[in-house]
Formats: structure tokens, C-alpha cells, sequence
């Protein structure tokens, strides 16, 4: 695992020994990574066929974030992580003050960037854009939310707070919650979830429904259909965990779209008092309308200690992916071209595809049925 881009990459044996290092990590023992690294580590390199490694521990090490698009949780407990870790962090929040406002391309800022830092996290509004980056980095990337697509470090957080409060994940009732087609949360959420044997709702309305993608996801994780309704009234007693999220404004073509559902659903004190008394309530945050206020003191909603949890959870993960970065060396660089200005590669108008100048040659040139970048369908 020399990135991690999507929930995919990891399998459920890497994700457990990746919580168990930061349940270690949230007791305040980070003296010794070299065990659990060693087990995820091994376990790659089975699969990969390579176990060379650098095994360096983070501290000294610099993390390089490079958040294209606003955030807090995200941007801030990865700096935590980090110096937690006895690292430190560099980096923008904002393109505007940097080179990419001068019209720098995505594939030379990550070649620049790789050369300050150690790893590179990234957060960008164009789906699939840290795969592309992932291509020019000489530093392992880590996916930190790309436009709809993913959020994978979201879903381990997610997938730690229920393991952590619920002693297992396989076996439960999950229900997600309302911005099914855009909410990057759940597109990762959903098929992690899957891969541990849970049960999937999908609670929203018709126009919100979970991507094709998503379901093909869940199915290859080997987890039976997910439910789909389109009431959490219906449904909400016989949930385990409730996963809310927002509706996106800024996902929606136009703003007509998103008053449409726009206050879709909301949890509040008599749908609460129709769940399971064990029932957990999370949302990835933030936190609009959809949670009414009166639920914070409930001692099920967890959205907040699941924000918390976001620490030991990234801590873990640089550890893993520093400890496995293999030595420094030249970094050869797939074939570049120059896309025209007129021509689109990806039908999703969101894809990087359609936004970057420079392109690997081989997106221009792939004829495969999905998106190596964004998931979508190829047909046209």
C-alpha cells in the first residue's frame, strides 16, 4: 500500500490492525509502531510481492497537507496527528494564495510539494484528483475527500467509532442517511461497512439515491443488497448505527436542485425516542439541520467523540504509510500529455479529467467500462 486513495485499498485484516495501533495511539502509546506496522506491512507485501521498506518512524518527519477545498475536522486532525507523532506539518488551505491560481498544474504542485514533505495530504473538489496526484508524487498520498467521489480516512474513523463503542461491526444494522449521491462519506463508508459484514439502509429520497458504483462496491464486498427506503421513520427501530449526513449545497448543479431536498430528513427527540436504546448516532459533520440541537445530550449521538477519534485513527495511518514508504529514489513519471481544451474524457463533469491541462497519456488512452479516476461509466 504505497497511497491510500480509496477504501479499497485496504482490506479488512489491514483495517484491523490499523485500529488496533490506534486504540494503542489513543492510550498515549506511540513509543513502538513497529509491531502493527509490521503486520499490515507483511500482509501488502504479500499481495504486492515486494517487502521493501524504509520502516521510519514518524517523528522528524514532515506532512505535507494540501487542502484545495475547505475543511476543519479533516485539516486539523491530521495536524494533530502529525505532531502528535513528534512530526510536523506544511502546506495550504486554499488554492488562492498559491501557484494553482497562477494556472500551475495539479501534476507539477505535487511534484513540487514531494519535495518539502514525507506524505502528502490532499483534499480536492474534482473527483479522483489525488489518484492523478498519486502518479506524480514521490511520496505516498493519502486521499483526505475528492469532490463526490471518496472520503476513506472518514470511513476509518467511522468504522473505529463503532468497532470501539460496539465491541465488533459485522453483524449490525447500519442505516445512511440522506445526501446518498454526493456525500463522499458514505461512497466510502458503505463498502467498508460491507467488507466487515454489516447491514446497509439506505434511507433518502429517489433523487439523492446511492451512485451504481457505490452498490457494485458493496456487492463485491461480499454483503447481501442493501435496503432502500426512502422514510427513516420506517426504519429507525431496527437500526444499530444511524449515520446522518448533510445535504451538499455545494455538490447541486444549480441551486434549484438542492431546495429540492434541501431539510430532506432530520433526526430530533421522537425519532430518537423510536430507536434502540444502544443505538449509536454519527455524522462525518459538519452539521446543519439534520440533527436538531436537543440530540447533543442524548448519550447515543457520538458525532462529536467520532470527530475526536479522527486523531488516533490518522495517527495510525502515517504511521503505517511511513513506516512502509519504501527509500527515497527518482521518481519516474507516466507519459504526460496535453489535453485540448475542447475535449472531454470522462462523462462525470466533476472528474479531474475534464479540469487538469496535463493528463497521464494512458487516461487519454483507456478504454476500460469505469473511470480509473471518478468510478463513473465510460459510456458516453
Amino acid at each position: 500500500m504505497k497511497h491510500y486513495l480509496s477504501i479499497t485499498d485496504m482490506t479488512p485484516h489491514e483495517m484491523t490492525a490499523l485500529f488496533d495501533l490506534a486504540d494503542r495511539m489513543a492510550a498515549g502509546d506511540i513509543a513502538d509502531l513497529k509491531h502493527v506496522a509490521d503486520v499490515v506491512r507483511d500482509h501488502t507485501a504479500r499481495r504486492a510481492g515486494s517487502a521493501e521498506t524504509e520502516q521510519a518512524a514518524p517523528a522528524g518527519k514532515v506532512l505535507g497537507l494540501a487542502f484545495f477545498e475547505p475543511s476543519t475536522r479533516t485539516q486539523l486532525s491530521f495536524t494533530s496527528a502529525m505532531l502528535r507523532l513528534r512530526g510536523s506539518t506544511l502546506g495550504f488551505a486554499g488554492a488562492g494564495g498559491t501557484s494553482v491560481a497562477k494556472g500551475e498544474t495539479l501534476a507539477d504542485t505535487v511534484r513540487i510539494m514531494s519535495g518539502y514533505c514525507d506524505l502528502l495530504v490532499m483534499r480536492h473538489p474534482h473527483d479522483g484528483a489525488p489518484r492523478l496526484a498519486s502518479q506524480y508524487a514521490s511520496v505516498p498520498v493519502i486521499n483526505a475527500g475528492d469532490g463526490a467521489h471518496e472520503h476513506p480516512t472518514q470511513a476509518l474513523m467511522d468504522l473505529f467509532t463503532i468497532r470501539k463503542q460496539k465491541g465488533k461491526i459485522e453483524g449490525l444494522t447500519v442505516g445512511l442517511v440522506g445526501d446518498l449521491l454526493y456525500g463522499r462519506t458514505v461512497h466510502s463508508l458503505a463498502p467498508g461497512l460491507a467488507a466487515f459484514g454489516a447491514r446497509l439502509v439506505f434511507v433518502s429520497p429517489p433523487s439523492l439515491r446511492v451512485p451504481d458504483y457505490v452498490v457494485e462496491k458493496v456487492r463485491r464486498a461480499g454483503a447481501d443488497s442493501p435496503t432502500s427506503v426512502e422514510r427513516l421513520a420506517d426504519v429507525v427501530g431496527a437500526l444499530d448505527v444511524i449515520y446522518m449526513t448533510r445535504v451538499q449545497r455545494e455538490r447541486f448543479p444549480s441551486e434549484e436542485a438542492y431546495e429540492a431536498v434541501r431539510g430532506s430528513y432530520r433526526l430530533d427527540g421522537p425519532l430518537m425516542a423510536a430507536a434502540k436504546p444502544d443505538c449509536l448516532v454519527l455524522h462525518p459533520l459538519p452539521r446543519v439541520t439534520e440533527i436538531a440541537p436537543e440530540v447533543d445530550s442524548d448519550p447515543r449521538a457520538l458525532y462529536f467523540r467520532q470527530a475526536a477519534l479522527g486523531v488516533p485513527v490518522r495517527m495510525a495511518l502515517v504511521s503505517i504509510l511511513l513506516a512502509m514508504a519504501p527509500a527515497r529514489a527518482r521518481r519516474e513519471y507516466p507519459p504526460t500529455v496535453e489535453r485540448p481544451a475542447d475535449q472531454t474524457l470522462c462523462p462525470n463533469e466533476r472528474c479531474v479529467l475534464n479540469h487538469e491541462r496535463h493528463v497521464p497519456l494512458a487516461a487519454m488512452e483507456e478504454k476500460g467500462e469505469r473511470c480509473l479516476y471518478c468510478d463513473s461509466l465510460r459510456r458516453m
